[in-house]
């Protein structure tokens, strides 16, 4: 699939990246699979900052399987050494299936006891072959496990897919009324299908869509209006969109947009 940097705060940072689609048999349960590889200098650092979709991941590293609970805040990661991790940004319709309240994951992760998953995914990895076809015998190996493990989905299932694609896909939805109308529910099953589903409430789904396509916008074309790009996503105005970087991010729009201007700092020497 085509690259996307979306919810990548620092994409000129990232060792090698790259998301893959989901084979068609688990394309219900898989928005796409992400799979970084590094090998940072002795002594050396590369810390990755995200601004996460609002969706759960599960995720095969060397050490284990990990389920990732939707974030409500920038987060970041130090990477060291030599390593992998072949993720899977879930659909809300797996979610159930590994957690029976995601809420309860918001901002941190479970590890699970998924040996066969990680055993399989480590042997594609660790075979000799280059990079694409190492990827692509990883995302096999995870979508046949996946297949195996979670259940079609059922008419909730279906509509929390439906919800989350909506939200990420449409800039003219900005309130849940939106999403219920819609989707021809009402509100309240909005509020209950993004509760069980996603873990987080459906208004934060909206607007983390908007704080990542302003920070997309103002790393790809810095000389973009903060008043204008404000007014395009939706914002009251320019202030509600600095308040928003500010108590998600943690600095300022034209502090992100100064700092992405800056050289990279590569880490990474794969």
């Amino acid at each position: 699939m085509s690259q996307d940097h979306r919810g990548i705060l620092y994409p000129a940072q990232l060792p090698t990246f790259a998301r893959l689609a989901p084979p068609e048999e688990v394309s219900a349960l898989v928005r796409w699979f992400w799979i970084p590889e590094w090998r940072i200098a002795a002594g050396r650092t590369s810390r990755q900052h995200v601004i996460a979709f609002p969706a759960c991941n599960l995720v095969v590293e060397p050490d284990g399987v990990r389920l990732v609970g939707p974030s409500t805040r920038r987060s970041h990661r130090d990477l060291t050494g030599t390593g992998w991790a072949v993720g899977a940004l879930l659909r809300p319709a797996a979610v159930p299936s590994f957690t029976p309240e995601p809420a309860r994951l918001r901002d941190t992760y479970l590890a699970m006891d998924c040996s066969d998953l990680k055993a399989r995914v480590t042997d594609a990895m660790n075979r000799p072959a280059d990079r694409p076809e190492r990827h692509r015998r990883a995302v096999d190996a995870f979508a046949g496990w996946l297949a195996t493990r979670v259940p079609p989905p059922d008419p909730d299932a279906l509509l929390a897919n439906a919800l989350a694609e909506l939200v990420d896909g449409d800039p003219d939805v900005v309130r849940v009324e939106d999403v219920a109308r819609r989707l021809h529910v009402s509100t309240r099953t909005v509020q209950r299908i993004a509760r069980r589903y996603v873990g987080l409430p459906p208004l934060t789904m909206i607007r983390r869509r908007r704080l990542q396509e302003a920070a997309q916008r103002l790393r790809t074309n810095p000389s973009t209006s903060l008043a204008a790009l404000a007014s395009e996503l939706g914002y009251v105005d320019q202030a509600h969109l600095a308040t928003e970087f500010r108590t998600v991010l943690g600095f300022t729009p034209s502090a992100y947009r100064a700092s992405t201007s800056a050289p990279p700092k590569p880490a990474e020497i794969l």
